[in-house]
């Protein structure tokens, strides 16, 4: 079997096209031809069937259940399968010595300490031990004078027509 497996690998090698008997393409190039090849041919195409294990075997749909039976790239994915199980039992996976570091964040103190909301697109740059702390922070906008924030988006949502839902 190694030898047939080898010879199949030979991209110079000639393969006969299922879809027409008169094809004669390099291996190299059958996955290109089935597919242009199927176009053309579409009568022929529905009377075969794709190999699960091999998109390049295209057989007659009543000889698929004994080509899946009998397909030589089915022995290897079967081997690639085992050798996985295999290689899973073996690996042993460490116990992990990682541990979290040390913590001196204390959110909930923060949150009593906080004496001012955070407010989005404002600015509060008045601090607790300021002298100004008193005074109400204005509303600040990083938009520069003049300019709004608009209050619609510039293109219309292609699930959305007129601005209505469906």
């Amino acid at each position: 079997m190694e030898e047939t497996y080898i010879d199949s690998l030979d991209p110079e090698k000639l393969l006969q096209c299922p879809y027409d008997k008169n094809h004669q393409i390099r291996a190299c190039r059958f996955p290109y031809h089935l597919i242009k090849c199927r176009k053309n041919h579409p009568d022929v195409a529905n009377k075969l069937a794709t190999c699960p294990f091999n998109a390049r075997h295209q057989v007659p749909r009543a000889e698929i259940s004994h080509h899946i039976a009998s397909c030589d790239d089915k022995s290897c994915i079967e081997q690639d399968v085992v050798n996985q199980t295999r290689n899973l039992g073996q690996e042993t996976l460490a116990e992990s010595t990682w541990q979290c570091p040390p913590c001196d964040e204390d959110w909930d103190k923060d949150l009593w300490e906080q004496t001012t909301p955070f407010v989005w697109g404002t600015a509060n740059y008045c601090g607790n031990n300021s002298s100004a702390s008193n005074v109400v922070a204005e509303h600040k906008s990083n938009l520069a004078s003049g300019v709004r924030v608009p209050k619609s988006l510039p293109y219309v949502l292609p699930w959305k027509k007129n601005g209505n839902a469906q």
